[in-house]
């Protein structure tokens, strides 16, 4: 161990069923928190007192690439029937369900899809967005994740509409390891490209999302650390994830994020970085040499449902509190059918109130079979 440097180890997660097999001797990377008090700030808190602060938006669940870890396409072809428009929230729906959810405490709103930037006028909602002011008149914090396809030509109608900062999904530099995880083979040049122009817009902090799947994509981890470095891009990099039933998931296939800091960090020396707030799912580390920082997402191997403060509303109007729920509750039911704000907002808050989804601190061979619904349907 070189004196002064931080050693990333593979863990072993809490449940016996999904372990490392690291040396019994070495002592393992601890588990999530237990849920802890709530803090007190605004937002409601669930039974476990993790507050409502985080709303993620589906607008649409189409999406133009197929992705073996969320649309494998050989289950979502082109025969398959995504929802007809008529069952789709309109942007005057989201905007005031959002609006609603803003009410109860909700700071930050992300638009994501399927692909979002498939919907058509999106610049149009993401205005709408951006005048949603929360009690106390402040905005919200409006960000969207994005495949980067059409990144190029709306970057500056999404800025100039209020869009405040954007994360992008790029699984590798290579051509052929990113058209396997894409599934449609579509060039990386045109996503980078499409972060070219969010960085002239004015578009910042840029992030980029890396899905990790063994077999696939772990020789990419080094090259797009460099790339994302040289170019001050905050790389976050996602352990591959049992989201949905569709995407063939095998723990096999997880590659651990300490096995991913391991990696990086014998190049690249990094250091721990306190979270920039309570709920954040990035672990965060900094480049020692103080060139920037990434991230990793460990759902699977260092679970942070203790301090999750999501919710998610599908493109057909359905909210759902944890990203791997097997059903949502309706709100564009309700909606359409003449509630109000304060009625909409009661309905909410029931919801949340009651809320103990914790599915990732209870992984294990007793939640495999349970009904999920699929990442594209919900939003990621």
């Amino acid at each position: 161990m070189v004196p002064g440097r931080t050693t990333f180890r593979q863990g072993v997660s809490r449940d016996p069923v999904y372990h490392w097999g690291v040396d019994a001797s070495q002592p393992p990377i601890q588990p999530a928190a237990s849920p802890r008090a709530f803090d007190g700030r605004p937002g409601l808190p669930d039974r476990f007192g993790r507050a409502l602060r985080d709303l993620r938006i589906s607008v649409t669940d189409r999406c133009n690439f197929r992705c073996p870890y969320c649309m494998p396409a050989e289950l979502f072809g082109r025969d398959f029937a995504f929802l007809p428009r008529e069952q789709v929230l309109r942007f005057e729906e989201i905007t005031r369900l959002a609006g609603v959810f803003v009410g109860l405490g909700v700071t930050k709103l992300r638009i994501t899809g399927g692909e979002p930037l498939v919907r058509r006028d999106l610049p149009v909602l993401v205005a709408e967005l951006a005048g949603l002011r929360a009690p106390d008149g402040a905005p919200v914090d409006l960000t969207l994740t994005t495949n980067g396809s059409a990144l190029r030509p709306l970057a500056g109608p999404l800025r100039a509409a209020g869009l405040a900062r954007i994360t992008v999904s790029l699984d590798s530099l290579d051509d052929a390891v990113s058209g396997a995880m894409n599934g449609v083979d579509f060039p990386v040049a045109r996503v980078l490209e499409g972060i070219a122009a969010a960085r002239s817009a004015g578009l910042a902090p840029i992030k980029v999302n890396t899905v990790v799947r063994r077999g696939l994509n772990e020789a990419s981890i080094l090259p797009l650390a460099r790339w994302a470095r040289d170019e001050g891009l905050i790389l976050r990099f996602i352990e591959y994830m049992d989201v949905g039933t569709a995407n063939g998931w095998r723990l096999d296939d997880v590659v651990p994020a300490a096995e991913i800091l391991a990696m990086v960090d014998a190049e690249l020396p990094l250091e721990p970085v306190a979270a920039n707030y309570r709920g954040e799912v990035a672990g965060r580390y900094r480049y020692r040499d103080g060139s920037g920082e990434l991230g990793v997402i460990a759902s699977v191997t260092r679970p942070f449902c203790g301090d999750c403060t999501r919710a998610r509303l599908s493109a057909e109007g359905s909210l759902y509190t944890c990203l791997f729920a097997g059903s949502g509750t309706d709100l564009k039911g309700p909606l359409r059918a003449g509630e109000s704000d304060e009625q909409l907002a009661e309905r909410i808050g029931g919801v949340w109130a009651v809320r103990a989804d914790r599915y990732s601190e209870l992984r294990s061979a007793a939640t495999e079979r349970l009904p999920r619904v699929e990442m594209f349907a919900l939003g990621g």
